[in-house]
């Protein structure tokens, strides 16, 4: 059996007992992250007084899916109970998975998801604009002409979905030339910047892209577009 696993997105006190169950007494944990895997098994031992039953934590992250893709498999087949986690939040969203679950739909394997936090959905709930719908876009890209594109892009699909603000992932080393890129689209937008959700350093600022623009940013960033 494949579980698809949540876990904390900063605050490892967001553990859920079900998560911490289906962990703890699985065969083999494929872990994006082992050192997150790791701090993340040790609270489990820790807070919830249970066993740890894995036989060992397989790396799988991007580079890695294919390749261990076959492998994974052929233990699933084996009757192994197999849980999926990310360094943070859900699998598949911007992160490993798609692939293993594609093929645990073709060949029958059974599979659930065990629900965690995301931070898309925690800085949706944090940026105070209308959520009658919104539209998730993942990692901006790295290259300026792209991230213009992409940030035109959104800008049409709010525009159908009656102006539903656009989530994208950001590196804290792009943030600044990211909102000053949508400064030059659409200087008056209104935009709101998460960073390091659920963390002891949680901050959220609202504004327009160039007053934003001029901040320091550090941690993981979750930037709101109210096109």
């Amino acid at each position: 059996m494949l579980y698809i696993v949540g876990t904390p997105i900063g605050n490892l006190e967001d553990t859920s007992l079900r998560q911490a169950r289906t962990i703890a007494s699985s065969d083999i944990i494929l872990a994006e992250d082992t050192r997150s895997a790791h701090t993340l098994l040790e609270y489990i031992k820790k807070s919830f007084q249970l066993q740890i039953t894995a036989l060992k934590i397989i790396p799988y992250y991007k580079e890695k899916e294919f390749e261990r893709l076959p492998g994974i498999i052929e233990m699933l087949e084996d009757g192994k109970n197999i849980s999926l986690i990310s360094e943070s939040g859900m699998p598949l969203i911007s992160d490993p998975g798609y692939l293993l679950v594609q093929q645990a739909i073709r060949r029958g394997i059974p599979f659930t998801v065990i629900p965690g936090p995301t931070a898309d959905i925690t800085a949706l709930v944090h940026c105070g604009f209308e959520l009658k719908n919104y539209v998730f876009f993942g990692f901006l890209p790295k290259k300026k002409n792209d991230v213009i594109k992409t940030f035109e892009k959104a800008r049409q699909v709010s525009l159908i979905l009656d102006h539903g603000p656009v989530v994208f992932y950001e590196s804290p080393n792009r943030i600044n030339e990211s909102l000053r890129v949508l400064d030059s689209i659409v200087p008056s937008v209104r935009v709101c910047v998460c960073r390091e959700l659920t963390k002891k350093f949680e901050e959220v600022v609202r504004g327009i892209p160039k007053e934003l623009s001029e901040k320091i940013y550090r941690g993981e960033i979750v930037l709101i577009v109210s096109f």
